[in-house]
């Protein structure tokens, strides 16, 4: 099933007899928010537990409270893992190329070469910079992340720069870069469900993009202020040795990058571009590296476990394969598990109606939307759903209040898009934090575009700009359908 031709139930469609009233609507959100508190943060539980109590929490209301059979819940689950299937598959399929390029020495070899070009004053705005112009020209955060990612993660340590702050700028400029790119998915699916030209949907965003991005770069320069002469004597050097010792440095390396964001720049799907950048980071590592046909293949199932004589080296080229993906993909399910029983009982359908019932002016309206694409970001765990859910239910309501479909599509990918990489158990959340290797809640705080995104968006409608309808908060622009 394709997240373009998935439709949400709406309020409407829900039976008045199994139609949950507002209050108990609640009680999932609740129950999901007290349950990672207790678990996760108090009894220091992987997320997973949580995640399961809030399963059965919805499933025993959803057959007992609300009447609905287990053949019910269990088709709600059914669509949700079939709507968030492709990040699965690319989530196996990422750590696998990540292991295939370690060992291919493409990894590597970009660390060696930007431990030279890099300094520690420049590296923060600079990541965020390449890393957005990259995302921009392949179209796929994910891509971006899981492969240049990575090796910047091993240059920014060596220069003595917090992994986090460094994943913070990493992100920053996938999703900035993302959310621009007529390559993207989420762009594409934005435009279509709000049936939206798509140029006109990136043109709605740009100016909303670029004061984010612009004031990210510009915190990251401020941080980058307190790393001049921070890095250990000897350190980059000692780095370079080691990788010169383990792997053979040259530019043939770069044959699995040029591979993957060729393809992914000729408009190739993600998960076709990263099979193909597997193969090209196994062949690599036959000609480049001398490794044997079994040893490339075992490498992309298994992993990587480098004995450089560095430990730093040895810590950063670490990589789990296909096998270490587990841990991450358990999330992923249990997530997308959870969000498929609560759009099927009607949770977010409510949730949804209310919010309308609440909207009393285009200003209200828009902000809405915003808040609902991260509401629904952190109980259905994929930022599909999060343009899906409100972008189809609020259509309609945007037609009644005479504003362009653009206005809708800039709202739900703004603010839906990059925010749920800020949550542990999101999708996006769990995947960036497996293949960096820094826990999201670790690097949510530098992670400043995922907050800057949806609070333009809050403070154009605040203002009154960037909207056809010239969307204030004050409610002086128009009024409410239900006031003519």
């Amino acid at each position: 099933m394709g997240t373009d031709s998935y439709t949400p139930r709406s309020f409407d469609d829900l039976s008045p007899e199994k139609r949950p009233s507002f209050l108990q609507a609640l009680i999932p959100v609740v129950g999901l928010v007290a349950f990672l508190g207790l678990g996760s943060a108090w009894l220091k539980l992987d997320p997973h537990i949580p995640l399961i109590w809030s399963i059965a929490l919805v499933g025993l209301l959803g057959r007992y409270v609300w009447g609905y059979t287990w053949t019910d819940l269990y088709e709600g689950i059914e669509r949700s893992l079939s709507m968030g299937l492709q990040a699965v598959l690319i989530l196996f399929v990422i750590y696998g190329v990540v292991a295939t390029w370690v060992s291919a020495g493409t990894i590597p070899t970009l660390m060696y070469f930007g431990l030279d070009l890099l300094s520690p004053e420049i590296f923060l705005p600079a990541t965020a910079i390449l890393v957005g112009i990259t995302t921009f020209a392949i179209g796929s955060s994910w891509t971006a992340v899981g492969t240049l990612g990575v090796a910047f993660i091993g240059i920014g340590s060596g220069l003595g720069v917090p992994e986090p702050m460094t994943a913070g700028a990493i992100l920053t400029g996938a999703y900035a870069g993302d959310k621009q790119s007529p390559l993207s998915d989420t762009t594409n699916l934005a435009a279509a469900v709000t049936n939206t030209d798509l140029y006109d949907h990136i043109r709605a965003m740009r100016n909303g993009t670029l004061i984010a991005f612009g004031l990210s770069v510009v915190g990251f320069v401020v941080l980058s202020l307190g790393f001049s002469g921070a890095i250990p004597a000897g350190q980059i050097t000692e780095i370079q040795t080691a990788l010169t010792s383990s792997y053979n440095i040259s530019l043939l390396a770069f044959i699995p990058l040029a591979v993957t964001f060729g393809l992914a720049a000729a408009g190739y799907p993600a998960l076709n571009v990263l099979l193909a950048g597997a193969f090209a980071g196994a062949f690599t590592s036959l000609l480049v590296q001398g490794t044997t046909f079994v040893t490339a293949w075992q490498v992309f199932m298994r992993g990587t476990s480098p004995e450089t004589g560095s430990e730093l080296v040895n810590s950063l080229l670490a990589a789990g394969g296909v096998s270490g993906s587990a841990w991450t993909i358990a999330i992923v399910v249990a997530a997308l598990t959870l969000g498929g029983l609560l759009e099927q009982t009607g949770v977010l359908a409510v949730l949804a109606h209310r919010l309308e019932q609440g909207v009393k002016n285009t200003g209200s309206l828009v902000a809405a939307t915003g808040a609902s694409a991260i509401l629904t970001n952190a109980l259905t765990a994929q930022q599909y759903m999060s343009i899906v859910v409100p972008g189809m239910t609020l259509r309609n309501t945007y037609d009644e209040f005479g504003l362009d479909s653009s206005d809708l599509s800039q709202a739900i990918e703004s603010a839906g898009t990059p925010t749920g990489a800020l949550f542990p158990w999101h999708a996006g959340g769990a995947y960036m934090s497996g293949v960096l290797g820094v826990a999201t809640l670790s690097y949510a705080p530098y992670y400043f575009f995922g907050y800057l995104s949806p609070l333009v968006l809050f403070a154009f409608v605040a203002a009154g700009i960037g909207f056809s309808g010239n969307a204030t908060s004050s409610g002086a622009a128009a009024t409410s359908p239900a006031d003519d």
